[in-house]
């Protein structure tokens, strides 16, 4: 009786542990130092901009709080109000790091908001696409050729021609460019689950096109998805810097850092490098950042594409 016991307990002690996908995935994804410390300086930079009206000196675009006697200061020099400027002044006397931290705010407000919402355009009208086949497919597949075969630049530089100035339309009108991105590749994963046994199984059984599509093809294309929405966000808010460093895009009362990047542009030539140098290394970061977690949620997603 006592040897059944050990041994029992012997095997149940060498037992596997199991691992949930999640697990796996967070046990694959740390594994990459670097990822880790992009993912690492992003949460930082989100954190910062969310902290900003509590961890600034001033509100930058408060006109009562900003002081033209302060204009063009190198960094490390005191405002007139007795606080230190760190990072320098602009050309209109705004504390350089108050009106980074409040422009990452507009900034990744602007790409998160255009991403979620370009996602959820281009993941219904890919499915929708892929389901459906026939004539509805060509003709909607048209359509996104037509737009991909144009840059997403010129894209949303004719859209915010049309729609003018403002956080709302640049939105929108990143949403109307990047949308095309999102429907090809749901489109591309759905066909292919859409062959698949599972699906015409499913269809035999007289499950109906909406659960078929929601429950058992929508939640397969989510691996790709989440790559390219990264990307995407990245890739929206360095266009939004673009299209408002043209000053197209979010007017000069808007904190946007292309705004800030904009604004120094004039004094590059005389000395005053800060003004546009350090508003262009927070954009740097925070895209860089962005798009080695997409680089690496991509190897982790698909074991396929590891080096």
């Amino acid at each position: 009786m006592t040897d059944t016991v050990t041994d029992h307990s012997l095997t149940t002690a060498k037992s596997p542990k199991v691992e949930t996908p999640f697990q796996r995935f967070r046990a694959e994804f740390f594994e990459s130092r670097i990822a880790t410390a992009a993912l690492g300086i992003f949460l930082i930079i989100v954190l910062l901009a969310i902290l900003a009206p509590w961890i600034t000196p001033q509100n930058p675009y408060d006109l009562g709080q900003v002081s033209v006697m302060d204009g063009r200061l190198p960094p490390g020099s005191e405002a007139f109000d007795g606080y230190t400027m760190w990072l320098g002044s602009d050309g209109s006397g705004r504390d350089l790091y108050s009106a980074i931290l409040y422009g990452l705010r507009i900034s990744l407000t602007v790409g998160l908001a255009s991403g979620v919402i370009a996602l959820l355009i281009g993941m219904a009208i890919g499915l929708v696409a892929a389901y459906a086949g026939g004539r509805t497919e060509a003709f909607i597949m048209r359509i996104v050729d037509l737009q991909l075969s144009f840059p997403a630049s010129l894209v949303a530089l004719m859209m915010v021609a049309a729609l003018g100035k403002g956080v709302d339309k640049i939105i929108l009108a990143l949403v109307i460019a990047q949308w095309a991105y999102y429907a090809r590749t749901v489109r591309a994963t759905a066909l292919v689950e859409r062959g698949k046994e599972y699906v015409e199984a499913a269809q035999c059984l007289g499950i109906s096109r909406s659960r078929i599509v929601f429950r058992h093809i929508l939640p397969n294309c989510m691996a790709p998805l989440i790559v390219v929405g990264t990307v995407q966000t990245a890739s929206a808010i360095s266009l939004e810097a673009t299209l408002s460093f043209l000053g197209v895009g979010l007017p000069q009362t808007e904190p946007s850092i292309g705004v800030l990047i904009a604004n120094g542009f004039e004094y590059m030539l005389s000395g005053r490098y800060w003004i546009s140098v350090f508003p262009g290394v927070a954009l740097l970061m925070t895209v860089v950042s962005i798009n080695l977690v997409g680089d690496h949620l991509r190897d982790v997603l698909n074991p396929r594409l590891k080096r």
